[in-house]
């Protein structure tokens, strides 16, 4: 049976399918049986055809509430998202009254926004690289401000991105995508993805660490760091098309308070860093500088999921593509270019997937530092 809704990528990992559908850029790992039923449908001839060789394999399969989960599926898969158009008659007003400067690398970035509240969105995180308010040479200008019930970001002008005030965590990533472009000389469009995750490497390779809100993941890298590691990328973790690594991101670490007593003896002035309280359902949180890499970029060996829980001893653990992505994937970008969409694939295929809990520091610094040790070993 011809059809639109047919996967465009699929690629197998262990128990599981991973299926790309290119009309919608989603990604959906699936067992194998339901894989294979899949297959069957849209291998069937007619809708009929599919039913009459489905009840001849099992009588007392319900058939119609098996068609409605896999149409249910598929135009869930397929289902392409309303993209709100940019607003052509916006303009970039000349200026706005706070100003302030970067410098990221080599580049020296101007940001213009029209309320201290405004720039809590995009500062706190960078106020480490800010330069003196004097006369600069500006290689990159940004514009944020408010209008009505709508954020705009302007880059040298030209209008970027608009999001309601309440998305502007739409905002902050288009902001931090387009400094790390400028940072590595990188247009947009030559990055595979940007994962909701932090990146530590030991001047080797590199592990990607992933985790709901609340289950230790900035604490962990920051430990981790006080210990001998190297931040490459906190919360906002870039893939390269060119050569599938990940990229050095220069935010600091965000920390919530309730790791602030067991870092502060760790983490040189602590005790001297503001505490942030933009988003009050977070609580303050402190943003804590970290040394830059070695290099820019380090390629990746394994995605981990954190699970920091009180009083339990550390264990890592393999767990499925299937258990890892369900975290990964909802708050990560990634681009819908099929080539991009084929290389993430079989860069997932090249990584490692464990779940790491701990409690103790010391146990989980160990453990980290023998699977690093592991990837330096020919596989």
């Amino acid at each position: 049976m011809k059809s639109t809704l047919v996967p465009t990528f699929k690629a197998c990992f262990e128990a599981y399918w991973l299926l790309w559908f290119g009309n919608s850029n989603t990604y959906s790992v699936v067992s194998t049986e339901f894989k294979l039923l899949l297959e069957s449908y849209f291998s069937a001839d007619s809708v009929s055809h599919f039913k009459t060789t489905i009840a001849e394999e099992d009588a007392n399969t319900d058939i119609e509430a098996l068609m409605d989960t896999i149409q249910h599926y598929l135009n869930h898969c397929n289902q392409v998202s309303a993209q709100t158009p940019l607003a052509s008659s916006v303009q970039d007003p000349l200026s706005h009254p706070i100003l302030k400067h970067y410098k990221i690398g080599t580049k020296t970035f101007a940001v213009n926004v029209d309320s201290e509240l405004v720039l809590q969105i995009i500062h706190p995180a960078i106020a480490h690289l800010s330069l003196p308010a004097t006369a600069h040479n500006v290689d990159t200008s940004f514009v944020i401000y408010q209008k009505e019930a709508y954020l705009y970001l302007f880059k040298d002008k030209k209008l970027l991105s608009q999001a309601l005030k309440k998305d502007y965590h739409q905002i902050q990533g288009k902001f931090i995508m387009h400094l790390l472009c400028d940072l590595h000389n990188k247009p947009e469009t030559d990055w595979i993805g940007t994962f909701h995750g932090s990146t530590i490497t030991d001047g080797h390779a590199s592990m990607l660490f992933v985790g709901e809100s609340g289950k230790g993941k900035s604490t962990l890298c920051a430990l981790l760091t006080a210990h001998g590691f190297d931040l490459l990328a906190d919360d906002v973790s870039p893939l390269l098309s060119e050569n599938q690594c990940i990229y050095h991101n220069p935010l600091a670490l965000s920390i919530k308070k309730g790791a602030f007593d067991l870092l502060q003896p760790l983490i040189s002035n602590f005790e001297e860093l503001p505490a942030v309280n933009f988003k009050t359902s977070k609580g303050p949180i402190k943003y804590v500088p970290r040394p830059t890499p070695k290099k820019s970029h380090y390629p990746c060996k394994a995605i981990i999921l954190v699970n920091y829980t009180p009083k339990a001893e550390t264990l890592l653990e393999s767990v499925s593509i299937k258990t890892v992505l369900e975290t990964l994937i909802p708050e990560s970008w990634l681009s819908p270019n099929p080539l991009h969409a084929k290389q993430f694939i079989n860069w997932l295929e090249t990584l490692h997937f464990y779940r790491l809990t701990y409690s103790d520091t010391q146990t989980m610094i160990q453990t980290v530092s023998e699977l690093f040790k592991t990837f330096k070993k020919p596989q």
